[in-house]
């Protein structure tokens, strides 16, 4: 399983700090401060790395070999930090390793890829090799990097955000988006228009999809093709996902516009729990069909999603699913409503946006 350290800079105002610890608490397997931030981030109750003071893991920002060996004879955790530069640095992550350092944690700031394929070659099973990223997609390329890819990345961020998507890709607890079980409250079957099948590159059970809608703020679950039917075969690659124009969800955080998707792009399947993975579009093919506008409510407030009208389109439910062609007024169907109003996909609380 791969580990998912962040490290929070000493200098962050105390607000964007535990914002962070917030988020760390949820998905993060260590959480790397300095020795004035020790005792807040043992509130959160996942392991420290530090430098000095109380910690988990004894952090060596330098190589020395005498104070590696002193801290394993007292049975202490170490992880030793590192900048590959050239062969030299490489053998001296090596030599770490060998002395039974727990992790190697190193900064490739030049060259990406080839210092740490080779170092994944010669430490493999004697140490713990850490990749310090500063983004998911760093994070991405270090953990599928020579096939088996580091043991884990420490992520440099000061967004939340970035935190959760890079949580995505290392697969260690990742987040989950809240769904809720909303009442649909009117169907009315509208004209033809221009709707999108997500072809994707993973495959989907029942009660997975993608999440889509009319507006930001409320998106519905529509489930993959995987409902089985006497007159087509399932696709549980495929979820007939709606107008072109819809908002689907592409990150823990971010939206995009169904119209905007093609080969090689990033989408989140979601299934009724709100456990949330990536996936990489195959295709996006678009086909003008009827369509039916679904609208639900919760807790007051009305959301919509525009769907082709057809018997294999289902929205996912508390229970199981229900095709659009069998849906009913008091039905509960499953959502994501959160706050709306969204520039080039990412949400801005001070921006008044109103989506009808």
């Amino acid at each position: 399983m791969k580990e998912l350290w962040i490290e929070i800079n000493e200098s962050l105002s105390g607000d964007l700090k535990s914002s962070l610890l917030k988020s760390a608490a949820q998905v993060c397997d260590v959480i790397l401060v300095g020795a004035k931030d020790v005792e807040n981030a043992k509130k959160t109750g996942v392991k420290i790395a530090a430098s000095s003071g109380e910690s988990d893991i004894n952090v060596l920002s330098t190589f020395d070999e005498g104070k590696v060996n002193e801290l394993k004879r007292m049975g202490k955790t170490v992880a030793v930090k590192g900048t590959i530069r050239g062969r030299g640095d490489e053998e001296t992550a090596i030599k770490a390793a060998e002395l039974s350092s727990d992790y190697i944690v190193i900064k490739c700031p030049d060259w990406k890829v080839i210092p740490l394929e080779n170092i994944i070659a010669k430490t493999r099973g004697k140490s713990k090799l850490l990749a310090e990223v500063s983004s998911a997609k760093e994070a991405k390329l270090a953990l599928e990097t020579l096939e088996l890819g580091a043991d884990g990345v420490v992520l440099k961020t000061s967004n939340p955000d970035e935190l959760m998507e890079t949580a995505v890709f290392a697969k260690k607890k990742a987040p989950k988006v809240d769904l809720v079980a909303a009442k649909v409250v009117e169907l009315k079957e509208i004209g033809t228009g221009a709707r999108v099948c997500v072809d994707t590159c993973d495959l989907m059970k029942p009660g997975e999809g993608i999440l889509v809608g009319c507006q930001s703020s409320g998106l519905f679950l529509v489930q993959a093709e995987v409902h089985e039917s006497p007159y087509i075969e399932t696709r549980p690659f495929r979820v007939n996902a709606g107008p072109i124009s819809l908002y689907t969800l592409s990150s823990p955080t971010r939206t995009r516009y169904l119209s905007e998707l093609k080969a090689g792009d990033e989408v989140l399947i979601a299934d009724r729990e709100g456990k949330i993975r990536s996936t990489n579009v195959a295709r996006v093919k678009i086909e003008w069909r009827p369509m039916v506008l679904v609208e639900a409510e919760y807790e007051g407030k009305r959301i919509k999603t525009i769907v082709q009208n057809a018997e294999t389109i289902r929205l996912v439910t508390p229970e199981g699913s229900r095709s659009v062609a069998e849906l009913e007024t008091g039905d509960k169907v499953l959502a994501h409503v959160v706050e709306g109003g969204r520039h080039f996909g990412t949400l801005v609380k001070e921006e008044t946006v109103i989506e009808r």
